[in-house]
């Protein structure tokens, strides 16, 4: 598997307001640019998506994947891998970290790693798993401290 990636960003909303957010699949086309479609295809016992079909068009890259869930008991930690190739990728994992600050922010740390189907040097790779997770993290922020946003 590929090296991983890692970043962070501090969003002013506590914990649960993030989670539900990140846990919202269904919505994810109202507010991630490269997510056309996203479908919860299992859940679990208590209603959290334990499998989701995602279609996404990043311009540069067009893809259809499904992703599997699973989350830390308190939800601090939701992590995911890909469940099977897809035709631009042989692997993914990634997880988000969400960690509550005394003054009632929420740090999120988005760790990533992508192993492409198609050649793409190392340093090349990298540079588009940051724009990524730049892009990624700086929507989720704005969803979540954006007013009315799902709760």
């Amino acid at each position: 598997m590929a090296d991983s990636s890692t970043q962070s960003i501090t969003i002013d909303a506590p914990p649960d307001r993030v989670v539900a957010v990140i846990c919202d699949f269904a919505r994810y086309p109202e507010w991630t640019e490269a997510v056309r479609r996203a479908e919860v295809v299992e859940e679990y016992e208590d209603g959290y998506a334990s499998q989701v079909r995602f279609t996404i068009d990043a311009q540069v890259m067009a893809d259809e994947y499904v992703l599997a869930y699973e989350y830390a008991e308190d939800l601090s930690r939701i992590e995911w891998h890909l469940v099977a190739p897809s035709r631009m990728q042989r692997a993914q994992r990634g997880s988000y970290d969400v960690v509550g600050n005394p003054d009632g922010t929420s740090t999120v740390t988005y760790t990533l790693e992508v192993e492409l189907s198609v050649g793409m040097l190392g340093m090349f790779r990298r540079k588009a798993e940051k724009m990524i997770m730049d892009t990624a993290l700086k929507q989720l922020k704005h969803r979540v401290e954006a007013p009315g946003a799902t709760r």
